[in-house]
């Protein structure tokens, strides 16, 4: 059973306000309250429920919790279809029963692990829908090894939720039926819907047209390395072999007397021998201004309440 933070906002949204009150993740700053037109998350629920084919018969199911918006969309997702809805308790062990086929079930990356652990209950969904981070690559190529059809989502809580999706293995993310796309001076994407005013981003694209994307990293972590751009996110998509299993880790910014910023390479609770083996792997897969210049362990990352890394 959910802790109730479900039915507390199922009271809000037919109470008599047309706004919703919901709070940014924090991932990338101090988590801020918000309001949010029930009238843009009703287009952006069906939005999702016209992607996904969801309707009066879909069964939905969702493990995540209703403070954030990823819950609370997929409560909004099945009173705007009229589907059943199964709400879960967030726990890294979703799909708690055996539910029977479940249309559309949205994950963190936190929950992939016990789901391909589970074969027998992850066969049973139709759509896997990932969110709030990216996942790790073994996952993905364990999903599609699997066969289950799974979407990765790029969105906020300001944009009620993802606005465009990506096929696992695929890099390139395209927008939901009525998004549009386009760059600011920085590089960074811009978001416009109909009825809403568009929302900058600080997320440096590689904008393919209107419609699609390649996310290549946060304005705010670029590292500028001798006066050459270097994107972390990319470093660790390009590393992400190499990192033994159960290793959590990410690419830094560092400071150095000659190229003024370099990437340093964090890993959480290692022992330093093998911190060391990570590197020298590390250094000889990248190339250039994109080798990490040192590791630093932590014994624990900082991250949000909803399990985003905060660098």
């Amino acid at each position: 059973m959910d802790d109730g933070k479900a039915l507390r906002f199922i009271e809000e949204w037919y109470g008599e306000s047309d706004y919703v009150t919901a709070h940014t993740s924090g991932s990338t700053g101090t988590p801020k309250e918000i309001q949010l037109p029930k009238s843009l998350m009703r287009a952006s629920a069906q939005s999702t429920n016209n992607f996904f084919g969801i309707d009066e018969n879909s069964l939905l199911l969702s493990p995540l919790s209703a403070e954030f918006i990823a819950g609370k969309m997929m409560i909004v997702r099945a009173i705007e279809s009229k589907s059943k809805l199964i709400v879960e308790a967030p726990s890294n062990q979703p799909m708690a029963m055996d539910y029977g086929t479940i249309d559309l079930l949205p994950v963190v990356p936190s929950q992939i692990e016990w789901l391909l652990n589970n074969p027998q209950r992850l066969s049973k969904v139709r759509n896997l829908l990932i969110g709030g981070a990216a996942p790790k690559l073994s996952d993905e190529i364990a999903l599609m090894s699997q066969g289950i059809n799974t979407w990765i989502s790029y969105g906020m809580t300001e944009t009620c939720s993802h606005v465009a999706l990506r096929k696992i293995l695929d890099d390139k993310y395209t927008a939901l039926p009525g998004i549009e796309f386009q760059q600011d001076e920085r590089g960074c994407l811009e978001i416009s819907r109909e009825g809403f005013e568009g929302v900058i981003t600080n997320d440096i694209v590689e904008l393919i047209n209107e419609r699609e994307f390649r996310w290549l990293g946060r304005y705010d972590n670029v590292i500028n390395s001798g006066g050459i751009k270097v994107f972390p996110e990319l470093i660790e998509q390009k590393i992400a072999r190499i990192i033994p299993q159960g290793v959590s880790y990410y690419i830094g910014k560092g400071t150095n007397a000659r190229w003024g910023e370099v990437p340093v390479l964090y890993l959480e609770n290692v022992e330093a021998t093998i911190a060391d083996e990570i590197l020298a792997k590390c250094r000889v897969a990248l190339e250039g201004a994109e080798r990490p210049n040192e590791v630093k362990i932590v014994a624990k990352f900082n991250r949000t309440a909803n399990g985003k890394l905060r660098r």
